[in-house]
């Protein structure tokens, strides 16, 4: 099968897209709505078209669509109001909350109410960020590219802050003797996004030596 995609409508495209780009990490974004008098109205929403695009500066990207009626979603709304973010990496365990919190609420309403997710103090970072998650990027909004006829957002966020949960990570020696960070894929068990309702979580990770 040979598809020409300029057959294709733009919707006929994303499908195909986000069934053949398998499988993708999920961002888990919370920001800050600023709803309440207290300052605590905290959005949170998934996001499968997301990747690291430089390390020097550490930029993460997000691709953000339009809401159903052509609004602007809540974490494009919050990230352009307040610069900050805290994207998660959620774990296999969490798969029916993450599709709960990918619901489109009205502005100002929490997702975190609505799942009984709960938060904890991000050290050094402003934002909360998810107690039961084991990965969190404390991140700052860098730029933000508008791409395509609706158009298509791209948040390109600074890591400022990393959250590692002491159960994931271990600290290995390499083979010049220096100290590097070892994350066990197999205990984070991150989900990953397929295409349509489907999702997936990991096998067994392999090791292969890359060629000098």
């Amino acid at each position: 099968m040979n598809l020409n995609f300029t057959d294709f409508s733009a919707n006929q495209r994303y499908h195909l897209m986000t069934q053949t780009i398998i499988p993708r990490p999920i961002a888990w974004v919370l920001t800050d709505s600023n709803t309440d008098a207290d300052n605590s109205n905290f959005n949170l929403a998934p996001f499968s078209y997301f990747t690291a695009v430089s390390s020097a500066p550490p930029i993460l990207m997000l691709s953000v669509g339009k809401k159903a009626n052509g609004d602007d979603k809540d974490t494009l709304v919050n990230v352009r109001k307040n610069n900050e973010l805290v994207i998660h990496i959620p774990s296999q365990h969490q798969a029916e909350l993450v599709t709960k919190t990918a619901a489109t609420l009205d502005h100002g309403d929490s997702e975190l109410q609505a799942t009984k997710l709960a938060t904890t103090m991000f050290e050094g970072f402003p934002l909360p960020r998810l107690t039961d998650c084991a990965i969190a990027y404390g991140c700052e909004l860098y730029e933000i590219k508008g791409l395509g006829d609706v158009p298509q957002s791209l948040i390109f966020v600074e890591v400022k802050q990393v959250y590692l949960n002491d159960k994931v990570a271990t600290i290995d020696i390499d083979a010049h003797g220096k100290e590097r960070i070892k994350i066990h894929a197999d205990k984070v068990k991150p989900l990953a996004r397929l295409g349509g309702g489907e999702y997936a979580g990991i096998t067994t990770p392999f090791a292969l030596a890359r060629p000098k």
